[in-house]
């Protein structure tokens, strides 16, 4: 999951059981049609992450789980809000138990934000603004921290095939096609970019709007166990469906304003509400139904 802050949200156990004990509802029900939750509340924040000493967390939107399971990826803000005129490192991995077992980075982005780890333990990265030479692209980086590919023109900002106006997340087909959300709101893009597994531009689709196809904020991406990309479309309040060439398949709307979404290897789809000061986290299976919906307030969560 992705969030603002400083600590990261961790969904335990007792959810997956609540879940399984629960009965379900189709995805097609409305918000308004959600149910009080009898099970305990399974949403907590802990601290967790162990940094250098004299080193703290920042604005962090990319988390990601290594290809071994266990250790996690986070790409954050060097310690703040941004990372202009830092010298830290922001891409920083930490094992299972927290512990900090890599980092790199340092001096190359401006505004951090979506990171995917590839079926090669490839690290992709966006950087999300731009400003004196750098940002507005996306990276590819080895596990050691190698450069190994650019896709984006430093520091420019456009709508064309190798430019990206702040690009909010990326994500690797298994076939390698990329796929890049391209733009986070106000004036900036509204589509979706795919090149191939080289880096070579393909096709770009969606405009700004509230209609099929068209986005506000395309702020996260995966695939589901179809193969269908979802995008979480924030601005509009939904998740949009669409087949890997970009036609237009479906949109599911009772997921809030969707900043950060997940699935897991049970096909439960985790979407975090980061816009409400509640922190909303939705999840749903995405085949048979079941919506759910827990918050950090003190209030019942309801599924």
């Amino acid at each position: 999951m992705r969030s603002t802050l400083r600590t990261l949200m961790v969904l335990g156990v007792t959810l997956v059981a609540a879940l399984a004990m629960t009965g379900v509802r189709t995805l097609g029900q409305t918000a308004a049609q959600v149910a009080s939750n009898d099970f305990p509340n399974p949403y907590k924040i802990e601290s967790w992450g162990q940094l250098p000493a004299g080193r703290k967390m920042g604005q962090t939107y990319g988390i990601d789980i290594d290809r071994d399971g266990k250790s996690v990826w986070v790409f954050e803000r060097c310690g703040g809000g941004t990372c202009d005129g830092s010298a830290v490192a922001p891409l920083l991995k930490f094992d299972s138990s927290g512990r900090l077992v890599a980092m790199f980075g340092a001096g190359m982005f401006v505004y951090p934000h979506g990171v995917f780890i590839d079926a090669d333990d490839n690290v992709w990265v966006t950087d999300g603004q731009g400003k004196n030479g750098k940002g507005q692209q996306v990276f590819k980086f080895s596990p050691t921290g190698r450069v190994l590919m650019t896709l984006g023109t430093a520091g420019v900002a456009g709508d064309g095939p190798d430019t990206f106006n702040q690009p909010s997340d990326v994500l690797v087909a298994p076939n390698g096609s990329i796929f890049v959300a391209d733009g986070h709101g106000g004036n900036t893009n509204a589509r979706v970019v795919k090149f191939d597994k080289d880096g070579k531009f393909i096709k770009t689709w969606g405009k700004k709007g509230s209609g099929p196809g068209e986005f506000d904020t395309p702020h996260g991406l995966l695939l589901d166990p179809q193969g269908r990309l979802l995008v979480a479309d924030r601005g509009n309040g939904r998740i949009q469906v669409f087949d890997q060439e970009g036609k237009y398949l479906m949109e599911w709307k009772q997921f809030g304003r969707p900043s950060g979404i997940f699935l897991d290897r049970a096909g439960m789809l985790y979407a975090a509400d980061a816009v409400d000061r509640d922190g909303i986290i939705y999840v749903a299976k995405t085949g048979a139904g079941g919506l759910y919906r827990y918050t950090k307030a003190t209030s019942p969560s309801t599924r």
